[in-house]
């Protein structure tokens, strides 16, 4: 008996919930001392241990993510709609990650990280509101790493590699509403339509305009790999990553504040010289079923400098690949392929919900032969035979506001973007160049809200 109560009652009241009291009772009983409460002091510690809702106690764990969903209403020159999506620049996602600490100086950690589309705004099309093959789960991250304070970090899995959102560097975190370097998120599956066309035949998606599958040249992604990063040094780290047969990628970045000035910067540059997935964003634009490995390389970078008195901010990237098979495939093509964009804009706190952010932006893509075909009878192929890409143009601008809720850690958002398109295609077996048939522009207002959670 100790106060009246058995041992056996003390672990009752400990089990339900009486933690605090059983602390409480535990320092109590080491102030009497004796052997007689020593079992009473061990169940105490046991359940103090087994309080965190997980299954190892030694190490940390938290569940995060975000909801981003969002009303896309479209035009493509000739058929006006809207959609409910969810917004791709920043899709929806939960996680986990943790870590624990194994001396003064190493530790390590985890994360895994599901994405979740339930209308996907990169893919979805003028047939198809939800296009199923695009939405529904998908793997973002799912890596662990040893960090070393001296030495840097060895992370292993589906990782980020050193080239991954080079191009993308934004201090304004508009990129929850629409990456100004990255535009195809904003409807890229829609069908190109030629000026007066009644029907899309066969189609071509504007997003294949870019690089054949519409990320950004000189940006990277997360794949398999083994990558390393450096512990910072004077704001700069370096990183470098290698993932299957064969990939590698090599980048520097700079985090640094000057008075009220912000500033973040990074550039990287990769190879690929694998038959990488074709639905994957780091394929090469001239990649051949005739030719078993792909060879091309890219180099990116970008940088966002914000005021944090007057809030006033500007983001620029920038980047380039070239793909050594294009001219192989097509002779005589262009084989290089280069963007550049801009974002600028003002982030005050002009209300009592939190910041406001208004922005603009302009995006302009340039790039040589892709191996997409064009059907003979699409009606944007001027030739009336089978060809192929020989030179793009996509150029972008858009309006944007951003109104952050504190209360809530929400944005609500509205994102118009007004896009022109420029083709030549090349002819399969003359080799000829000419211009496509005229194409209409297309344009897109987002307007939805991301929660973070």
């Amino acid at each position: 008996m100790f106060g009246g109560v058995t041992k056996a009652g003390w672990a009752t009241i400990l089990a339900t919930g009486g933690l605090m009291l059983g602390s409480s009772i535990s320092a109590q009983a080491a102030d009497l001392g004796g052997d007689c409460c020593a079992d009473l002091e061990e169940r105490v510690a046991e359940l103090e241990a087994t309080t965190a809702r997980k299954g190892n106690r030694k190490v940390k764990l938290s569940v995060y993510g975000k909801i981003n969903q969002a009303v896309m209403f479209w035009d493509d020159g000739q058929e006006q709609n809207a959609y409910v999506v969810t917004n791709d620049a920043s899709r929806s996602r939960f996680g986990f990650k943790g870590g624990a600490k194994i001396n003064g100086d190493l530790s390590a950690s985890f994360k895994l990280e599901i994405g979740v589309r339930s209308a996907n705004s990169k893919r979805n099309n003028q047939f198809d509101a939800i296009n199923e093959d695009e939405s529904g789960f998908d793997i973002r991250h799912a890596w662990w790493n040893i960090k070393s304070k001296k030495y840097g970090t060895i992370q292993v899995g589906h990782t980020p590699t050193a080239s991954q959102e080079i191009t993308e560097i934004n201090l304004a975190g508009t990129s929850d509403v629409g990456k100004y370097s990255d535009v195809e998120d904003s409807g890229g599956g829609f069908f190109l339509r030629a000026e007066g066309a009644s029907t899309y035949a066969s189609g071509l998606q504007w997003r294949r305009l870019i690089a054949r599958t519409g990320a950004a040249p000189g940006e990277g992604d997360r794949r398999e790999a083994v990558m390393y990063e450096s512990p910072e040094f004077a704001g700069f780290y370096v990183s470098a990553a290698w993932g299957g047969d064969d990939f590698w990628d090599v980048g520097l970045r700079y985090e640094g504040e000057f008075g009220s000035i912000k500033v973040e910067a990074g550039v990287a540059y990769a190879e690929i010289t694998d038959r990488v997935d074709d639905s994957a964003t780091h394929g090469c634009p001239a990649r051949d079923a005739a030719y078993s490995d792909a060879n091309c390389s890219m180099f990116g970078g970008s940088i966002s400098v914000l005021d944090t008195k007057s809030g006033l901010y500007g983001n620029f990237g920038a980047g380039e690949m070239k793909d050594d098979l294009a001219n192989a495939v097509m002779p005589g093509v262009d084989n290089s392929y280069k963007f550049w964009a801009v974002e600028a804009g003002i982030q005050r706190k002009w209300n009592e919900l939190g910041k406001t952010t208004v922005f603009g932006q302009y995006y302009s893509y340039n790039g040589g032969g892709i191996t997409q075909s064009v059907s003979g009878s699409d009606p944007i192929n001027s030739f009336g035979s089978s060809a192929r890409i020989a030179s793009s143009d996509v150029d972008m601008w858009g309006v944007g506001v951003m109104q952050k809720i504190d209360a809530a850690d929400m944005k609500l958002y509205a994102l118009y973007r007004h896009y022109e398109f420029g083709l030549d295609l090349y002819e399969t077996g003359t080799g000829n160049i000419q211009a496509s048939n005229p194409l209409d522009d297309y344009q897109v207002l987002m307007t939805g809200a991301v929660i973070n959670f």
